[in-house]
């Protein structure tokens, strides 16, 4: 009897209100517990959902855009053992060899009489004029139901065509580049002789591949890299590589996580899975261990060092929020071109009127800090600098002002740096500024943020003014374009004209993203900011 089960979304951690940007299964597909079924991507983390249970996918109840949280039924799966996925079991099993003859047809075996076939791209959800980023087949090319044709590439997701029909490929009907939608046909496949026997190998079929599938298996005992032990199979899944390169690469032992990718937006592609295999052949051959391809950003990955020969070592694994802030930070160092402007801020008066607050404020249950008038003089700052208060979009070409004022705030918890966001700054008084400080601190330390709290910043402080330091560069807290960096205030002698009198002068740190802000305009935003400090009440006029 069979059995249907609603496969939910797990425990995700604090995030709610995911995107899916990618979808890995279909109805039909066998699955085995761990399997990733699909890709869900915050503004902090990509992560995979896998399968619970073996089973079989009986229905989608999601597509790729729509958001979901822990709990929200993701897909329908036919547990393992049922009488229907037996039956896709043998459809899928391969052909019985000559010296094992058999009664029954061949399970790929397709209608006996000759036919043309149009297969066409099947319902892909709300995606329409989506382009081809890579064509598997070619004229006279064997083909087997569900095998893969071209793949398509979304600005959400990727995904293959397969073949609906057993055959031979007559015409290819379109090509990379070209921009198609549901019920596009894509090739003309000749049912004639009705079995395809042989499962073909997308992009496999030319002698120097053939030669590449064969040569590592011969040469997998002398190389590291072709050893399938050594698969980092987290790693593995969010390699950026179609489902049909992914298998690929499994079939010969090949590590994705340590290629770079030479397709669009650094996918990887066979090609590059062939030359990886070749370089690692050829290393093994000469007596050279082989060393790990260059990272997508074309920058060789960090040679792995065993540490335990120096001495007693301890291995820990990093907290979740350095894991994903790692990534984050990774990826706006390669992608920004930040500059960084140093100066210093006469507070004298400002601190002085926080004193005369403190005794105020602490009747009203509220810690008044420094970092609360700073908050509000950056928001009046920022309606006078609007290009600091914006984002690019991601081709580039385009600047988004922000009409909001919602400051970030990093915060130093022990598991990492999160930035709650406050927001409404320019609407809110110190006092109130002070109290979200407090409570959004709090919560930081607790781990009680949610995506919400940590989303839609103008620009970010980081302040290490209860640490020390003199002066440091922080990195821009993309999207936004900006970010203020504050350390230790410090008495110093400042000349006046007649003498030297003792000021309290407070360092700031502005680092901005170059494409968008010039030196002279960072000059002057951080010499305005000094105006607001220095003298608070121009927060007023």
């Amino acid at each position: 009897m069979s059995t249907i089960k609603e496969i939910k979304v797990p425990d995700i951690g604090d995030f709610s209100d995911v995107e899916i940007i990618e979808i890995l299964v279909k109805p039909g597909d066998s699955l085995k517990a761990e399997d990733p079924v699909m890709t869900l991507e915050s503004d902090k983390a990509t992560m995979d959902v896998p399968c619970p249970e073996d089973g079989q996918v009986a229905e989608l109840l999601v597509k790729v855009g729509d958001r979901v949280a822990e709990g929200t039924p993701i897909l329908k799966l036919q547990a393992a053992g049922t009488s229907e996925q037996a039956a896709t079991e043998v459809a899928q099993a391969p052909t019985p060899s000559a010296s094992a003859p058999s009664t029954d047809p061949a399970p790929t075996s397709g209608p006996v009489a000759s036919a043309s076939v149009d297969v066409i791209v099947p319902d892909i959800g709300d995606f329409e004029d989506v382009e081809i980023i890579e064509v598997f087949v070619k004229p006279g090319d064997a083909v087997n139901v569900e095998d893969p044709l071209i793949t398509l590439e979304s600005d959400k997701a990727t995904m293959e065509v397969p073949s609906s029909d057993a055959g031979t490929i007559e015409t290819v009907l379109v090509k990379v580049g070209d921009r198609i939608s549901a019920g596009t046909a894509v090739v003309r496949l000749s049912t004639s002789g009705g079995v395809a026997t042989v499962p073909s190998v997308p992009a496999a079929s030319t002698p120097e591949v053939a030669k590449a599938d064969s040569a590592p298996v011969q040469a997998a005992p002398t190389s590291s890299a072709a050893e399938p032990s050594k698969i980092d199979e987290t790693a593995f899944r969010k390699a950026h590589a179609s489902p049909s390169v992914r298998k690929f690469a499994r079939e010969l032992g090949v590590d994705l996580s340590k290629l770079s990718g030479s397709g669009r937006k650094n996918r990887i592609t066979k090609e590059d899975v062939q030359n990886y295999v070749k370089q690692a052949v050829t290393k093994a051959e000469s007596g050279v261990a082989a060393t790990p391809a260059a990272s997508g950003s074309g920058i060789p990955a960090m040679p792995e060092v065993d540490f335990s020969k120096f001495g007693e070592i301890e291995t820990q694994d990093l907290p979740r929020i350095k894991k994903i802030s790692g990534k984050n930070l990774h990826r706006v160092w390669l992608n920004i071109p930040a500059v960084t402007h140093h100066d210093e801020v006469d507070i004298t008066d400002l601190e002085n009127f926080r004193k005369e607050l403190k005794d105020e404020a602490a009747k009203q249950g509220v810690r008044i800090t420094l970092l609360a008038f700073i908050m509000k003089a950056l928001a009046a700052n920022l309606k006078q600098f609007p290009t600091f208060n914006s984002s690019l979009t991601p081709d580039g070409e385009r600047l988004i002002l922000k009409k909001y004022f919602h400051i970030g705030v990093a915060v130093d918890t022990p598991n990492g740096l999160v930035v709650p966001v406050i927001r409404d700054v320019d609407q809110k008084s110190v006092y109130d500024l002070a109290r979200d400080l407090g409570e959004m601190s709090v919560k930081a330390r607790d781990g009680k943020l949610k995506s919400q709290d940590m989303q839609g910043g103008s620009m970010t402080i980081s302040s290490l003014g209860g640490i020390g330091g003199t002066a440091f560069t922080p990195l821009v807290n993309a999207p936004e374009v900006a970010i203020l960096g504050l350390t230790r205030s410090r008495m110093q002698p400042v000349w006046n004209g007649k003498e030297f009198i003792p000021r309290l002068m407070q360092p700031v740190d502005v680092s901005y993203d170059h494409r968008v802000i010039d030196g002279a305009e960072a000059a002057r935003f951080v010499a305005s900011l000094g105006k607001y400090l220095t003298d608070i009440r121009r927060v007023l006029l």
